[in-house]
């Protein structure tokens, strides 16, 4: 990892765990540092064999609807790889354009369309996470979500299971785990 990515999740970490540097960021910094987790994501999640369609396909990172990140999740991705994969991060108005993503964001603008979008996603190794309202709770694998000015995420273990995903134990200990397979028994 170069210095500069390592700096920038040093910064996600903190701002997300932070209140007084959280506080302080901009909303564009805000998804910075979402595009860093994003980054951060694909390092802690495995997919079955079966998603790529050879040893050496990259890993796709879709952003569906709305783009709220301008450059910086082209900046978090350039130049790096993850299992020697190299990222590359398409955007589409349409799922459909979108099917070989491995990571899919979910923007706001799609909240209405929230649960046919996950029904078209169906079983396939997607890693869905949205900051729509209740998405992990609806399906989805993560969703973000604010705890006063602090960038947190949700986890559904279950959602990503159905999806034939692993998720890592360091990936589990740091979002909060909701879904009939969340430690807690919460919904």
């Amino acid at each position: 990892m170069t210095p500069l990515r390592m700096a920038l999740v040093v910064l996600a970490l903190a701002a997300s765990s932070c209140p007084e540097l959280a506080a302080q960021t901009a909303p564009g910094r805000e998804y910075q540092i979402k595009a860093v987790f994003l980054f951060n994501f694909v390092q802690f999640v495995e997919w079955p064999q079966a998603a790529f369609s050879s040893d050496d396909a990259p890993i796709r990172i879709g952003v569906l609807g709305d783009d709220p990140f301008g450059s910086a999740l082209d900046e978090a991705v350039r130049g790096e790889s993850v299992r020697n994969r190299r990222l590359i991060v398409v955007r589409s108005q349409r799922v459909e354009d979108l099917e070989g993503c491995h990571l899919l964001f979910i923007s706001k603008s799609e909240s209405r369309r929230l649960d046919t979008i996950l029904s078209l996603l169906g079983t396939r190794p997607v890693l869905s996470v949205s900051e729509a309202e209740g998405f992990a709770r609806r399906g989805g694998v993560v969703a973000f979500y604010s705890d006063g000015k602090k960038v947190r995420f949700e986890i559904n273990i279950g959602a990503a299971r159905k999806r034939g995903l692993k998720l890592s134990s360091e990936l589990l200990s740091l979002g909060k785990i909701v879904g009939a397979d969340s430690l807690t028994g919460e919904p």
